[in-house]
């Protein structure tokens, strides 16, 4: 029997193209909807098959960097809001205050690259300090006062440059010609940290995509509201993370019809356009990705598989391409029906509600575990490893929580 690094992984790759299709037949048939040459199979639960092996992940993880001191927060700071970033800040808020001056009676002293960090030094302080008024943090009351800010900076200095505050040249916008019009008052900031982002570090093999909001209740014609998250309201984000750390690699901002995604996807459906534009760098080096059932579709599975990529999520049964067995089979507690397509399974599992997975590295196989008031129960193998790699962005958002440096307006 030959180990899992010794599996030959171009014969699966042209076993699966034999069993259901290249990328391309799998486009055709999808619009035509005959999907003869790509059979779902049922797959016993009680001598579940061997599960497929995981394809050789190559990538090289962990940080492209060096400092000096290892327990120095600001040194791990610079590397994001580098000179060349703070330098943009200065320049641009100068500018944009000149402007404004220009057109009314304000005075306005250039603000240096000192008083740039200064000013977000307390905002930091501000999320970590937090006080019902802004103004607070300058108050000389006993019970309020916090002597730091006022040694820092004015209360009147911090203001004016938060007026004043901005990143890009508008005199210089051109919504034609822009890359990201509705962004274009932040694009250079938005460039410059995705390309921080993925450039200092490279996640581990798992890796998750969700959704996360920033909280803002100004006037914006894309925000959002999603009753289930703490902030509400506010501005999406699609995120890619590491699942292990909730290391934010890739992330996509939500501006309504006009959210710029990969042309390369645009023939597929939208959540897959957006997977595929937040996992495109990384395809073909053997990543593992999960994904709730806003994003998994068997579309997607195939269009990873074909790109060496592993796949596991939550699936809801009405996505195209699910098996009509899987959408209409009624289970008991406790009970489990699965099928499978070349590399792709599909499980469907009665718990105390329905759940579907949809997974390209499991079998339908059945593990004893413990609940938290440990209670014994039987669960998918794959519910199991859902649970424990899809809070990436859930721990993302958890470490943002800690130092909450954004304003509701």
């Amino acid at each position: 029997m030959s180990s899992e690094s010794d599996f030959n992984y171009s014969q699966l790759s042209d076993s699966m193209s034999d069993s259901y299709g290249s990328e391309s037949e799998v486009s055709e048939n999808d619009d035509s909807g005959d999907n003869t040459s790509r059979t779902w199979c049922d797959v016993s639960i009680d001598n579940p098959p061997p599960a497929p092996p995981r394809f050789p992940f190559q990538g090289t993880p962990g940080c492209h960097f060096t400092v000096n001191n290892f327990f120095d927060p600001l040194a791990y700071f610079l590397l994001f809001f580098d000179l060349d970033i703070m330098t943009s800040i200065v320049t641009e808020t100068n500018r944009f205050s000149m402007q404004q001056a220009r057109a009314s009676t304000d005075t306005w002293e250039l603000v240096s690259m000192e008083e740039m960090f200064i000013f977000l030094t307390i905002c930091i302080m501000e999320g970590i300090l937090h006080k019902p008024d802004e103004k607070m943090n300058w108050s000389r009351n006993e019970l309020f006062i916090t002597p730091s800010f006022g040694k820092l900076m004015t209360k009147k200095r911090f203001l004016s440059i938060k007026k004043y505050l901005h990143f890009s040249n508008t005199d210089t916008f051109d919504p034609e010609t822009h890359p990201n019009p509705k962004l274009n008052k932040i694009w250079p900031i938005i460039e410059k940290l995705h390309f921080k982002f993925s450039s200092l570090y490279t996640p581990e093999e798992n890796i998750t995509v969700d959704e996360s909001l920033l909280l803002y209740k100004g006037r914006l014609s894309w925000k959002q509201y999603i009753p289930s998250k703490r902030a509400r309201f506010g501005i999406k984000f699609y995120n890619l993370c590491e699942s292990s750390s909730g290391y934010l690699w890739n992330f996509i901002i939500y501006t309504g019809k006009g959210t710029i995604l990969n042309e390369k996807y645009k023939d597929m459906p939208l959540t897959t356009q957006i997977v595929l534009t937040l996992i495109d760098p990384l395809l073909g080096k053997g990543y593992c990705l999960t994904t709730d059932n806003y994003y998994t579709s068997p579309q997607l599975a195939d269009h990873l598989v074909s790109c060496q990529t592993d796949f596991c999520g939550t699936l809801r049964v009405t996505r195209r391409d699910v098996p009509n067995e899987i959408q209409s089979k009624k289970l008991k507690k406790g009970e489990t029906v699965a099928m499978k397509r070349g590399k792709v399974l599909i499980q469907k599992w009665q718990d105390k509600r329905t759940v579907t997975m949809l997974s390209t590295f499991h079998s339908p196989k059945m593990i004893n575990t413990k609940t938290r008031s440990g209670i014994e129960i039987i669960k998918p193998e794959c519910v199991l490893d859902y649970n424990q790699r899809m809070g990436g962005v859930d721990l993302l958002d958890q470490h943002l929580h800690d130092y909450p440096v954004t304003r509701k307006r």
